[in-house]
């Protein structure tokens, strides 16, 4: 009986990948990075010159080799799309680093992206810290940047060296004694997680002053450890499309929309590893070592288990300083039974009563007929609740925030509902000002893709919280150097009150 249900499980895989669409070069060319043990040995440059070559690998045996009907304007791929990344002012698949203004940096910062993403979703973060003063180093992680098919074949132990790699170059860019951030955002705020845990296990690494987490990826969902089985009929060239969970045209110069089963399993394995390491530390009061966390999470999240977010992780943190930030939904969209009531009650089933080892802070509507935005928040170790007013509203037309948008300001050229009309920010498409109406099958994506929020109307609220936790230096030292307002950093919104 459990070899027929099995056949029959396989059986209606197959049957149903074989109903997607036809893989296309940029599903089946996979290019040759650097593999865990070389990462180890690898510095930045070596690692530069890799990811030089891999693109190269892929403007070759994709770009240039497309047949005629994938030569069209909504192909990323395809050099003659205004999507294409070498028309840009700056190809930001690649990883980049910002120096300060002048003179030494007073700190450094890691910048990790998400899972299918690019370091373009860190790039304001990035901004912030330059302004500061500071050094910002944004690896691309391997398999992503290039090719949706590269993730058919990475490891999450290739992500975590190329983490350390990163680290490496940004301890040695700073004179001894300045302080090291670690931002991660999704999938890059575990590897963010794991880096600290590795670091207080092991003496050798330097050990990050501050995390700073956007949407961590700190649990997935319970499908994911199962995605390895979802492939399973790939083994057999013909039923190559069975190791994809979706393959989608890939329109977004700087994200995969194609994802294939061994994303999600890396995921998931990562995810385990993190809340392995986490429960073994704080069972024997080493997460005592652990620097401050502070996190931004959405209680609407359909990529990450916002759950997990305060029962994996923060639950265990000791009393360091850390701040949890929790975004609700707006609560003034006027959309009534259309909200799913578990989505309406979320907010009270996520937070433990208080007193709390850690600050909490829900961004929620002043009242439940108000667009303005106020902070609720509860310092550590108290269990009285403060209503401060963060001059910011709602906009009407949004009834939450999103997994993808919380590192995006409302000007970014590509995600924002209002992007900036720079020539730097044109970026081919506009996606975050669309408006999606109109009839069924005209599109050549599911109007879900772009319906989803993928910029973030508290960016400038989010962004003062991250700068004022950039110190000048480390252990008191005030030494002068750029500073600059974060307001500053983009034009602003009309939703700023």
């Amino acid at each position: 009986m459990l070899g027929g249900l099995a056949l029959l499980l396989l059986t209606l895989r197959i049957w149903d990948s074989e109903r997607g669409p036809p893989l296309r070069p940029w599903h089946l060319v996979v290019p040759e990075e650097l593999r865990a043990a070389e990462l180890a040995a690898a510095d930045w440059p070596t690692y530069l010159a890799r990811e030089a070559a891999v693109l190269e690998t892929v403007q070759r045996q994709v770009t240039e080799a497309l047949e005629p009907e994938d030569r069209v304007a909504a192909n990323r791929y395809f050099d003659g799309s205004p999507l294409h990344p070498r028309h840009f002012a700056r190809d930001w698949n690649r990883s980049f680093v910002l120096e300060p203004a002048g003179g030494e940096p007073l700190g450094a910062v890691v910048l990790l992206h998400g899972m299918t993403d690019a370091p373009y979703s860190l790039r304001h973060v990035g901004a912030l810290y330059a302004k500061r003063g500071w050094v910002a180093i944004a690896p691309r992680l391997p398999a992503h940047g290039t090719v949706p098919a590269a993730l058919t074949s990475v490891t999450w132990e290739e992500w975590q060296a190329a983490t350390r790699l990163a680290v490496r170059e940004a301890r040695r860019r700073l004179p001894p004694g300045r302080p090291l951030h670690v931002v991660g955002y999704s999938n890059g705020g575990a590897l963010a997680v794991q880096y600290a845990l590795d670091a207080v296990e092991d003496p050798a690494l330097p050990r990050p002053d501050r995390l700073v987490l956007l949407s961590p990826m700190i649990g997935v969902t319970a499908f994911a450890r199962f995605a390895g089985l979802a492939a399973l009929p790939a083994w057999f060239p013909r039923f190559a499309k069975a190791a994809w969970l979706s393959i989608v045209p890939e329109f977004i110069p700087f994200k995969y929309n194609s994802f294939p089963a061994n994303a999600a399993l890396q995921s998931h394995r990562l995810t385990l590893a993190v809340q392995t390491q986490l429960r073994r530390l704080a069972a024997a009061g080493g997460l005592a070592r652990l620097p401050p966390v502070q996190t931004f999470q959405s209680v609407a999240d359909f990529t990450v288990s916002t759950r997990a977010v305060v029962t994996a992780l923060y639950d265990l943190l000791p009393a360091n300083g850390s701040e949890l930030v929790l975004f609700d939904i707006n609560r003034n969209a006027k959309l009534g039974p259309l909200v799913s009531p578990a989505t309406e009650t979320a907010l009270d089933r996520l937070l433990p009563p208080g007193p709390r080892r850690w600050r909490a802070v829900v961004i929620t509507n002043a009242g439940p007929d108000q667009a303005a935005a106020v902070a609720r928040v509860t310092e550590t170790g108290a269990t009285e609740e403060q209503v401060r007013p963060i001059g910011f509203a709602w906009p009407r037309e949004i009834f939450s925030l999103s997994h993808v948008a919380l590192p995006f300001p409302l000007q970014d050229g590509l995600y924002g509902l209002e992007p900036s009309a720079d020539p730097a920010e044109d970026f081919g498409v506009r996606l975050g000002e669309l408006a999606v109406r109109g009839e069924r099958g005209v599109l050549t994506v599911s109007p879900d893709v772009l319906m989803r929020l993928s910029s973030n109307p508290f960016y400038p609220w989010l962004q003062e919280r991250i700068a004022d936790g950039i110190a000048p230096a480390r252990r008191g030292e005030v030494r002068p150097g750029p500073q600059a307002d974060p307001s500053s950093l983009i034009p602003p919104s009309r939703h700023v009150r």
